[in-house]
C-alpha cells in the first residue's frame, strides 16, 4: 500500500502528536505553523500540563473524565517510544482548603462522587494531617485534604520540543511561520504555493475561526514563580472562596501558577488583577511563598467550542480537531488516537462517536 501523504495544519499539542504518531505509523507528514516550531506559540506551552480528570469532571460532563482515564494509560507509553522521554510524574495531586473553607473541599468530593459515582472510590481518598505531612511537609499547615493520588503531570515545554526533534528525526517536514490561507478537502494553501495531500488535518484552534463558526478563545493567563523555600511533589488545588488555584511543580524549582479564565480574546499582557490574586492565593497555601520570584507570567488563549467539549469534523480529505479548551494534556491521547484511526482506517477509536461528526457538507 502506498504511504499516505497528510498535511497538518497547526504545530501545538494536537497537530505534533498527530504528526508524531503518523509519522510512526509510516505516513508522509508535512506540518505548518503560521508562527514559530521552535517555541510553540499557543496554549499548549502556557498551560500546566495537568492530566487531571477527576479534577476537571468536577465542572465537566463525564466525557471529559472517561476520556481523560484514557489519556492517562496512554502518555506513559507514549512517553516511553519519545526519542528521548521527558519528565512525566504519576505523584498524583491533592485538593487542600482551609479549616474555614471546608465546605470547598467537601463541595468537591460531593461532586466528584456525584459524576464518577462509587466505581471512582479507588481513585482519591481522604488524608488526615500526619497524612498530608507525610507526602508533602509543606502543606502540613493544612487538617484535611483530598488526595487524587491517580492524576499525573508532565513537563509539556520538554514535551513539545521532543516531539519537534522526533517529527524531524522520523523524516516529517515541517513549515514555520507559514500561515495557511486555506484548510480545505485535500488542500493547504499558502500565500504563495498550493498542496495537495490525501488527507488534511486541520489543528490551528482559535486559528480556526474562519471555518469554525463556533470556536472562541477563553483567555488564561498564569505566574511561574521560583524558590527553594518551598517544595512540592504534586500539582495542589487550592480551594478558596474567591479563587480556585492550582499550583504545578516544575523542573529548576519554579512552579507554575494559574486559575483565572476570562471569556475574552485579548492577549494582552496579564493584568494587575490576576497577578494580586494569583500571587495573594499562593501566598495563602504556604506563607513561604512570600519571597518567591515571579520569573514570568503568561497568557494564552485556549480553543474552546460551545459546548466546552472536543470535536472532529470529518468529511472526504478533512479533519478539522478542536475545542481541547482548558483540558488539552488530558483529552490530547484520545482525539490523537481517534485523528490516526480514522486517517489510517483503523477500527473506530473508543470515543469516536461521541466526538466526532462526519459531514460531507463541511468541506
Amino acid at each position: 500500500m502506498p504511504m499516505k501523504k497528510i498535511g497538518i495544519v497547526g504545530g501545538g499539542l494536537l497537530g505534533r502528536l498527530s504528526s508524531w504518531r503518523l509519522l510512526r505509523a509510516g505516513c508522509d507528514v508535512t506540518l505548518f505553523e503560521a508562527g514559530s516550531l521552535q517555541v510553540c506559540p499557543g496554549a499548549a506551552r502556557t498551560a500546566a500540563a495537568m492530566i487531571s480528570p477527576l479534577s476537571e469532571v468536577v465542572d465537566s460532563e463525564r466525557l471529559i473524565y472517561d476520556m481523560g482515564m484514557a489519556g492517562l494509560k496512554l502518555w506513559p507509553a507514549w512517553n516511553q517510544q519519545l526519542g528521548q522521554p521527558i519528565t512525566y510524574s504519576e505523584q498524583g495531586s491533592l485538593v487542600v482548603a482551609h479549616t474555614q473553607d471546608a465546605s470547598q473541599l467537601t463541595q468537591f468530593a460531593a461532586k466528584l462522587r456525584h459524576h464518577i459515582g462509587d466505581a471512582g472510590d479507588a481513585s482519591y481518598q481522604w488524608l488526615d494531617q500526619k497524612q498530608i505531612a507525610e507526602i508533602e511537609r509543606d502543606l502540613s499547615h493544612f487538617h484535611r485534604a483530598l488526595y487524587l493520588h491517580t492524576e499525573a503531570c508532565l513537563d509539556n515545554h520538554a514535551l513539545l520540543d521532543q516531539l519537534l526533534s522526533d517529527i524531524h528525526a522520523l523524516g516529517g517536514h515541517t513549515f514555520e511561520y507559514t500561515p495557511a490561507v486555506e484548510v480545505s478537502s485535500h488542500k493547504v494553501q499558502t500565500e504563495d504555493q498550493r498542496f495537495t495531500f490525501d488527507e488534511v488535518i486541520d489543528c490551528r484552534g482559535v486559528g480556526a475561526k474562519p471555518d469554525i463558526h463556533d470556536v472562541r478563545g477563553v483567555r488564561g493567563e498564569v505566574l511561574w514563580v521560583q524558590t527553594r523555600e518551598v517544595q512540592l511533589q504534586r500539582p495542589v488545588r487550592f480551594m478558596h472562596p474567591r479563587y480556585k488555584l492550582y499550583v504545578v511543580p516544575k523542573p529548576n524549582h519554579q512552579f507554575i501558577i494559574g486559575a483565572t479564565e476570562i471569556e475574552s480574546e485579548d492577549l494582552s499582557p496579564i493584568s494587575l488583577r490576576s497577578n494580586l490574586e494569583l500571587s495573594s492565593a499562593l501566598y495563602a497555601l504556604n506563607p513561604a511563598f512570600a519571597e518567591a520570584r515571579i520569573t514570568a507570567t503568561d497568557v494564552n488563549l485556549r480553543p474552546s467550542l460551545m459546548d466546552n467539549l472536543p470535536r472532529i469534523e470529518r468529511c472526504k480529505g478533512l479533519l478539522r480537531a478542536n475545542g481541547l479548551y482548558r483540558h488539552g494534556y488530558l483529552l490530547a491521547p484520545t482525539v490523537v488516537e481517534t485523528i490516526v484511526n480514522e486517517v489510517l482506517d483503523n477500527a473506530s477509536a473508543p470515543y469516536s462517536e461521541q466526538i466526532m461528526i462526519k459531514e460531507p457538507a463541511l468541506c
